[in-house]
């Protein structure tokens, strides 16, 4: 029987803080109907762009929790359950199962770097822990890590770790795990590689980027789905400099900061990041008024 492939564009959304640090609900319900009404093929509360290394245990269930209530199935619900602890990791799983999300988002253990058999029983372990399907997120440069394909692939035999968040930045290393995978998701985390990444046969992509123009992203994977490729490359070059202007500063700073700018008070990140500066805010603002968002 075929497995849950993940499919489209899924956002990864930040959390919202009100002036004194504590998340805001009313916003977080703003920014999903902004998402879903734009287009959102699904969204990902407390991923790294949820600043979810910054919220305590009771918030990060507090915001799935949440998510998961107001979304109220229109789109699915993957939640970032993943840790550098596998008890911990397991723990925030079984309370986004409880929860009732869609699925799971699990990075790879970071700063301890296990080698890859410890890799392999980390994600075995949490992925025991669930019937929900598991996509794994591999993001060397965030880790310290590498997911090597031969990993990647041994995980994907497992029959709830239905797919990766891929950020390796490796298009080799993309195509080797698309043509060595059966129903298995492959998406970017990369957004500047969403075009390629659809071009060679993946399934979409978790994008920061993606809080502005869903629709937009979701379009270069339909149309690479479609075989249409001069036009997903020309929707690829409209929506780059996004992408680009998203990671000038380290993320989520200048994705609030356009949030801000569109109308959504979702406030700014907390310490150690840094709000964005005002050359990232004006640069900003020019990218959007060129794609017309405001």
């Amino acid at each position: 029987m075929a497995r849950k492939v993940f499919t489209g564009i899924y956002v990864p959304l930040v959390t919202p803080f009100g002036k004194d640090g504590s998340i805001c609900p009313s916003t977080l319900k703003q920014l999903i109907d902004w998402v879903i009404e734009n287009g959102a093929s699904g969204v990902v509360p407390c991923g790294t762009t949820g600043e979810s290394p910054t919220l305590s245990y009771d918030e990060h269930h507090e915001v799935v929790e949440l998510t998961v209530k107001y979304t109220a199935g229109r789109v699915p619900v993957i939640a970032g359950t993943g840790s550098n602890s596998t008890k911990e990791a397991v723990g925030l799983t079984e309370s986004a199962d409880k929860a009732g999300v869609d699925g799971m988002l699990v990075i790879a253990p970071y700063y301890n770097r296990p080698n890859q058999a410890g890799v392999i029983q980390h994600f075995k372990a949490v992925a025991a822990s669930t019937d929900k399907p598991i996509i794994m997120y591999n993001i060397p440069k965030r880790t310290g890590i590498n997911m090597e394909v031969a990993t990647i692939v041994e995980l994907s035999k497992v029959a709830n770790i239905t797919g990766i968040k891929e950020a390796s930045g490796d298009i080799d290393q993309v195509m080797a795990i698309i043509s060595q995978t059966t129903d298995f998701s492959v998406l970017t985390g990369d957004d500047n590689l969403l075009f390629p990444l659809c071009a060679l046969g993946g399934h979409g992509g978790i994008c920061t980027s993606s809080h502005i123009l869903p629709a937009e992203w979701l379009k270069i994977y339909t149309l690479c789905t479609e075989n249409k490729l001069s036009e997903a490359r020309a929707l690829h070059y409209k929506l780059l400099p996004l992408a680009k202007a998203m990671f000038v500063e380290p993320n989520p700073a200048p994705l609030k900061a356009a949030l801000q700018l569109v109308g959504i008070p979702v406030g700014g990140p907390r310490l150690p990041m840094m709000a964005a500066s005002e050359a990232t805010i004006e640069n900003m603002r020019k990218v959007l008024k060129s794609l017309g968002v405001i």
